[in-house]
């Protein structure tokens, strides 16, 4: 099974040239823990999480509305395919301590957001199928 299912369809973006507020801003109004940074084809170049703003905004002094976001992004950025299975991108994520991940096509297009929230209430699922059926058995 892909991850495709299991993510974020409309996931959050910002462009290149945008600000850092741009970004907390759209987190906050998407209710999302990231924002993929995308370049005008939609090519992922980065990632800005709520880890960023913790680690390289909130005590840098610095106004969130004057920082591009290319400054404060994660490069490079782990990816997933279509090809990704849960148990892969969970493994990945749970290794690397990430909590998103992006999904992108062949060539490097957003096609969605992972969270491990996404993947850890899908495993929750078939562990309570699993039993349910064991218990009906």
């Amino acid at each position: 099974m892909s991850v495709l299912p299991l993510c974020d369809p409309n996931p959050t973006t910002c462009g290149l040239d945008s600000t850092v507020a741009d970004a907390i801003q759209s987190m906050l109004e998407n209710h999302v823990g990231a924002v993929a940074v995308v370049d005008s084809e939609s090519v992922v170049a980065g990632i800005f999480t709520e880890r960023d703003v913790l680690k390289k905004v909130a005590l840098s002094g610095r106004d969130p509305g004057t920082i591009l976001l290319r400054e404060m992004m994660t490069v490079p950025v782990e990816l997933g395919t279509r090809e990704t299975t849960p148990a892969e991108a969970l493994a990945v994520m749970v290794e690397r301590h990430y909590r998103h991940l992006p999904i992108v096509d062949d060539n490097g297009k957003l096609l969605g957001m992972l969270s491990i929230r996404h993947v850890l209430e899908e495993r929750v699922d078939d562990l309570t199928r699993e039993l349910s059926a064991l218990q009906t058995s």
